[in-house]
């Protein structure tokens, strides 16, 4: 089973999510938070699978709840949901250590997906999201949109065919397990190729990865989960 908590100063943001999820049979919501603080209280207190957290919340932010819980319970996943306009917001929550992004008015299917994928282990960014935080980067200074697909492009071809497969299936939001799967090689060889991607990339963490890896373009179609 897959315990959820839901965080947001919204009751209605809380109902949806809620209610989304509650259409899984394999996830349980086990608390609900309405701030950062209490989010952290009530990880602290049930250690669930997965926290959805609201980026901007009053008090503590999501994000600096994520940091504290990213601190204090380590295997409670994060994901963010964001609105559109929040891609600072969302450039910092990457930095922070976030596993999954979602846009609060993206398809329901997605929410699910996301919970099941950071639940693995995985990354999860909402297509939107993506193509909301490459376009962001290329307007505040960071390179021409076509100039940081290039950049992308050379730093994905610096990786070994295996490695760039790897990344390809990381950036659809694939955990070790199901990339293994598919590779038909053993669960540690993945790890170990994903260890090498984010050392050669220079990145900390499997969601900036993906985002080179929907920056570079090599992203294949979403496959169906197992």
């Amino acid at each position: 089973m897959i315990r959820v908590l839901i965080a947001d100063d919204e009751p209605m943001i809380r109902a949806g999510v809620r209610a989304i999820l509650a259409t899984d049979p394999d996830i349980e919501v086990v608390a609900e938070a309405v701030d950062g603080h209490d989010a952290v209280e009530l990880v602290q207190r049930h250690r669930p699978s997965v926290a959805v957290l609201d980026i901007r919340m009053p008090g503590i932010n999501g994000i600096d709840a994520a940091a504290e819980i990213r601190s204090t319970v380590p295997s409670t996943g994060i994901i963010m949901l964001t609105t559109f306009g929040e891609d600072d917001y969302i450039l910092q929550a990457l930095g922070g250590g976030a596993a999954g992004f979602l846009i609060k008015s993206g398809e329901p299917e997605e929410l699910i997906t996301g919970v099941r994928a950071v639940a693995e282990g995985a990354a999860y960014l909402s297509p939107k999201v993506a193509a909301r935080v490459i376009a962001h980067l290329a307007a505040t200074g960071a390179g021409t949109l076509a100039g940081r697909r290039s950049a992308a492009r050379h730093r994905v071809a610096a990786l070994t065919a295996r490695e760039r497969e790897v990344l390809a299936f990381l950036g659809s939001g694939l955990s070790n397990g199901q990339i293994a799967r598919r590779l038909h090689v053993v669960e540690g060889t993945v790890k170990a190729h994903v260890s090498s991607i984010l050392a050669r990339l220079g990145v900390d963490n499997r969601a900036a990865a993906a985002v080179v890896a929907h920056e570079a373009g090599i992203i294949p179609p979403q496959p169906s989960q197992p």
